[in-house]
């Protein structure tokens, strides 16, 4: 009886055991897979009034402030993925002004990636960390990616309808209308399936707010997408009136610092040309 019992044991084991080998040395491949991360120029702003446009709470002066968007071009391996794409690439050498403020854009992103040797159609993800126009203009130029998205950003854009003459319903609208791969996210996102470059679910500045997660070797970087603006937002707390929901935005904000600090991360804020000048300039990259 107990030969048998142990013969069985045995068959069991040479069945089970080569699946079970070939998951952690499928992950030990990805995980040897090189990861880089480029920052991406995506426009310059001038806002007019900046204590008005960006507290709830009267805490900042009267006055300008500038201000950068960027994006960013991670690689994994032979795998591309781009985060946020920046304000439409129609206004380079074209920048507007209105009452509120300034915008301009010295370099479209397919420029860029063209002194990188990287073409338009190997992009295989575009992440966006929330629906606003001077993070989705020049989307459109990647129709071939899946969209990764917050779900209920994608809900709000889809509400719209077409024909609503908005910025970021333009840029998106080959994703809209069904014509594009798109993948609405609840939750936090594991792009690549190894734990190393993760959209985190940080709902508040829209409902479908996210930021990203990126685990360099040289140490693990947090970019925001928009929970935080520029520094003193950090530390005041503060929270923009054009936020979707204030008690959602502070939440999100205790969970990124926490992330940040258990991590030991790299907060990159990515409109503070403060933080952005932390990362290596382009076209170098931080590995």
């Amino acid at each position: 009886m107990f030969k048998r019992v142990m013969a069985a044991a045995l068959l069991a084991v040479v069945l089970i055991s080569p699946p079970a080998m070939a998951q952690p040395a499928q992950a030990q491949a990805q995980a040897q897979a090189p990861l880089q991360l480029w920052r991406l120029d995506c426009g310059e702003f001038v806002i007019k009034q900046y204590g008005a446009f960006f507290s709830d709470t009267f805490q900042y002066p009267a006055g300008p402030k500038d201000i950068v968007g960027s994006c960013y071009l991670i690689r994994h391996g032979d795998r591309y993925m781009l985060w946020d794409t920046g304000l439409t690439d129609a206004l380079v050498g074209n920048p507007i002004e209105n009452a509120a403020q300034r915008l301009s854009l010295r370099r479209s992103i397919i420029d860029q990636l063209r002194e990188l040797n990287v073409r338009p159609e190997q992009i295989e993800y575009i992440g966006i960390s929330h629906w606003h126009f001077d993070h989705t203009g020049q989307a459109a130029r990647f129709p071939q990616a899946r969209l990764l998205i917050g779900r209920s950003d994608l809900e709000h854009l889809r509400d719209w309808g077409p024909g609503v003459n908005d910025a970021a319903v333009a840029a998106m609208s080959h994703w809209l209308t069904g014509g594009g791969q798109v993948e609405p996210l609840d939750g936090d996102k594991d792009v690549f399936g190894d734990g190393r470059v993760v959209m985190l679910d940080l709902p508040g500045h829209t409902p479908g707010h996210n930021a990203l997660l990126v685990r360099l070797a040289s140490g693990p970087v947090l970019l925001t997408g928009d929970l935080y603006h520029f520094t003193e937002q950090v530390a005041n707390r503060g929270v923009p009136p054009f936020n979707h929901d204030r008690a959602d935005t502070l939440a999100s904000m205790d969970r990124f610092d926490r992330i940040a600090r258990n991590l030991g991360a790299r907060v990159i804020i990515q409109h503070e040309p403060a933080d952005i000048a932390r990362l290596p300039a382009f076209p170098e990259a931080a590995q």
